[in-house]
């Protein structure tokens, strides 16, 4: 009799016990004339076969049948079950019993078809815990950290709160920012690589679209710790190859490191100092890490692999199923000792601004701050909107130099968002940044200047 654990994200469904991992395989489904399979076997055909492919059964969990006339007569909790029977009949002895961790994306009604998909099963899970808090295992002191993990289709940003424990305190799902994204970004890229350097187009026939798609993460394992990768497909006898510079493959995933990381800046206050804690997955990402610490500052931390659900089992060791069933933990002790995070000044690679622009007109940022809101007043310095617009309070937000940084505060009750997104309290600015106030709003874009000019 053991206590397993288990980690339910799409982009790698993972079971350990104490000693080792036992199962890691992607939440992919192919249905095709041979039936019905899940993980690798799914995934290794996931070129060849894209119309026979599911890849979003455990984000869209559900009941209903699947749109795709192929799959109609199944559901996508029909494609977990699945999945799920199949993990559980491959790693699970006789009395054995699971603790899982689950990814912020799965609402309550999901976590509930979840389990009742696992008692069918008889999967006795005994306790369910928020993914970003079982991953949280010590304190992080004098700083703020949050969790930052990949799925196939979204990134997870998890706000941790330290009250004596590892408390889930908010998340951000950033969508359409996850590893299918990334990978289809790094293929495109090998792919022209290939075209330019051998005339050899990868992405002619779903063969070698596979081919890429088997190789790809070595390629970019290789690259988190390469200047170049050199590349070979062998098609047909006849062997192809290129070499790609590891900036070239950052500059691909550019637009996705950089959805992360605007929402990711938007949930540090102005005076908090990032503890980033990324996910073995996350930190494979190649200059993900350092692009985090240039953009958003603080200290990063890797985590080892299987590290979430290896966070489950000497924190649920003693736990059994209660009478009135399992319901999420979104706390836990630490088990591991703290660790002080050296408190820097935030990053400025984005470059710390010298104005804020509206309406063509510069006004100069010094220590004394700027105020925006509905009702001006003569005695303080103030952007006059000079038109009424929802959702702007009287005293709105304030733009200052405070310690060197560039700070905006929001006073507001409805909210001044950064780049898109609503800060929380205050944020530290940098240049290109947009402020918004209001619904549809006043924008503001922050800039430098070489000269001190402006109003």
């Amino acid at each position: 009799m053991s206590l397993l654990a288990a980690h339910f994200n799409d982009a790698g469904i993972s079971v350990l016990d104490s000693e080792r991992i036992l199962y890691r395989e992607p939440g992919f489904a192919l249905l095709d004339d041979d039936g019905l399979k899940t993980g690798h076997a799914a995934f290794a055909n996931a070129r060849i076969k894209p119309r026979c492919i599911q890849n979003r059964f455990w984000s869209d969990l559900q009941t209903t049948p699947l749109g795709d006339r192929r799959f109609h007569h199944l559901s996508s909790a029909d494609l977990v079950s699945r999945q799920l029977e199949q993990v559980w009949a491959a790693v699970a002895h006789r009395g054995d019993r699971l603790v899982v961790a689950v990814p912020a994306y799965m609402g309550s009604n999901q976590l509930a078809l979840l389990l009742g998909i696992a008692a069918e099963l008889g999967v006795p899970v005994v306790a369910m815990v928020d993914a970003a808090v079982a991953a949280t295992r010590r304190e992080y002191r004098d700083a703020v950290p949050v969790h930052v993990d990949l799925s196939l289709h979204a990134t997870m940003l998890t706000r941790i709160a330290q009250p004596g424990q590892a408390q889930a305190e908010r998340t951000e799902i950033v969508e359409e920012s996850g590893l299918l994204a990334l990978n289809d970004s790094w293929l495109r890229a090998i792919a022209e690589a290939f075209v330019q350097q051998s005339r050899f187009d990868p992405l002619h026939t779903a063969e070698t679209e596979q081919v890429l798609q088997n190789q790809l993460a070595s390629w970019i394992f290789a690259a988190s710790a390469n200047d170049s990768v050199e590349m070979e497909i062998n098609y047909h006898g006849i062997v192809h190859t290129a070499v790609i510079e590891s900036l070239a493959l950052l500059a691909a995933a550019a637009p996705v490191y950089q959805s992360i990381i605007s929402r990711l800046r938007a949930l540090y206050r102005a005076d908090e100092t990032p503890a980033i804690q990324l996910s073995d997955r996350a930190a494979r990402m190649p200059g993900l890490a350092d692009m985090l610490v240039a953009r958003v500052g603080g200290q990063v931390f890797l985590l080892e692999a299987g590290a979430t659900a290896r966070g489950l089992i000497t924190r649920c060791r003693d736990m059994t199923s209660a009478a009135g069933g399992v319901s999420l933990l979104r706390t836990l002790p630490w088990d591991q000792s703290a660790i002080s995070v050296q408190k820097v000044r935030r990053a400025e690679q984005g470059g710390r601004p010298t104005h804020v622009l509206f309406e063509h007109v510069a006004y100069e940022i010094d220590d004394q701050p700027i105020n925006m809101g509905s009702q001006p007043e003569n005695d303080a310095r103030w952007i006059d909107f000079r038109t009424s617009m929802p959702g702007v309070s009287r005293r709105h937000c304030t733009l200052q130099r405070e310690n060197g940084q560039c700070v905006v505060r929001d006073f507001s009750r409805y909210g001044t968002f950064l780049n898109g997104h609503a800060i929380d309290g205050s944020a530290v600015l940098q240049v290109g940044d947009l402020i918004r106030l209001g619904a549809p709003g006043f924008e503001l874009r922050l800039i430098t200047t070489e000269e001190a000019h402006g109003s």
